[in-house]
């Protein structure tokens, strides 16, 4: 990978629009101190000292999709309360389209608050609803596909279980976009794991192997993995897959390629919303046409970045074009 074919690819991410489609989320933050332990049970006293809230799940992906140059479209559920208004107020302040989100009175918008006390994550507490999406909301929802669709070169599948996604949404979502030759990338869950059929790419972490596919798979052992994925291909009937493997690295199975690639030696500090930019970063290569290689290369090495900062980050595109450009020469 050449120093000019690598500053193409990312200018070029900038001419791109992404339909992503998912659970959106917030992740709030509160940092503090730990200064003493509670007389009224064994446990830390947090001294607050700063509160954070960022975009999470499906807007964590817009948010790096942005980051990388290109214009995120999300179609999400929010709740129709304090959080939901939050969340779209932030998507405002980033210039970011709210148009694809559906407002529900049934169900809370999805807030993820995780308390850290120097540096050491001490506790995270969810408010949420994993409800599926009701008739009319599943109706609301496609609509907004539909419209949507056509304008985006690819299309995100942000699943994080929480109830925006279900059989019939995945089904004519891909039936649309392989109509109009729009390619389609999955970061699954479990519940929907196996309603992915004929998807371009599919990007799956091992724990979310094991529990869709109801197999034992040992970290590090490939023999396995290929296994698992040739029965992944064959039930699903998709194109490809690319399975993230923590410290193994990453494994391509795409366009008759099998990569394994190593992860890159680094200070880990949190792993939090890697998986989102790995999406965001693979999603944008396919939609450019690129070789399976360079696919997981650059999807590799921007999901290590973001492991190293503590909560929630999007991926630098200067930080990571400059690591491509001395690693991956």
């Amino acid at each position: 990978m050449d120093q000019r074919s690598l500053q193409n690819i990312f200018q070029s991410f900038n001419n791109l629009r992404v339909l992503i489609i998912g659970d959106v989320m917030l992740d709030s933050y509160i940092w503090g101190a730990v200064e003493r332990i509670s007389p009224e049970a064994p446990v830390p006293i947090i001294h607050v000292k700063k509160r954070d809230v960022r975009l999470g799940g499906a807007a964590n992906v817009a948010l790096n999709v942005q980051a990388l140059g290109a214009t995120p479209v999300l179609v999400a559920l929010c709740g129709d309360d304090d959080n939901g208004k939050k969340l779209c107020s932030i998507l405002a302040e980033l210039k970011m389209s709210t148009s694809g989100l559906v407002t529900s009175t049934s169900r809370p918008t999805t807030v993820k608050t995780r308390v850290i006390a120097s540096q050491q994550h001490v506790v995270r507490v969810d408010e949420e609803s994993d409800r599926v999406a009701d008739a009319e909301e599943e109706a609301q929802l496609l609509r907004r596909i539909e419209s949507l669709l056509t304008t985006c070169q690819v299309v995100i599948f942000e699943d994080y279980d929480k109830g925006a996604l279900n059989a019939s949404i995945i089904e004519k979502t891909v039936a649309l976009a392989k109509k109009n030759q729009i390619p389609t990338v999955v970061d699954p869950k479990k519940r929907n794991f196996l309603a992915y059929k004929e998807v371009s790419l599919f990007k799956p972490n091992l724990k979310e192997m094991r529990e869709g596919l109801k197999l034992d798979l040992e970290s590090g052992n490939q023999h396995q993995l290929e296994n698992a994925i040739n029965i992944l291909k064959e039930r699903l009937a998709i194109e490809g897959v690319m399975a993230t493997l923590s410290e193994h690295g990453v494994y391509i199975d795409y366009r008759n390629e099998k990569i394994l690639l190593p992860a890159h030696p680094r200070e880990i500090a949190d792993v939090s919303g890697a998986g989102d930019t790995v999406v965001s970063i693979a999603a944008l290569c396919v939609a450019l046409g690129l070789p399976p290689r360079q696919i997981a290369a650059l999807s590799n090495l921007g999901g290590g970045l973001v492991c190293q900062h503590v909560g929630v980050v999007p991926i630098d595109k200067q930080e990571l074009l400059k690591e491509a450009l001395e690693i991956l020469e």
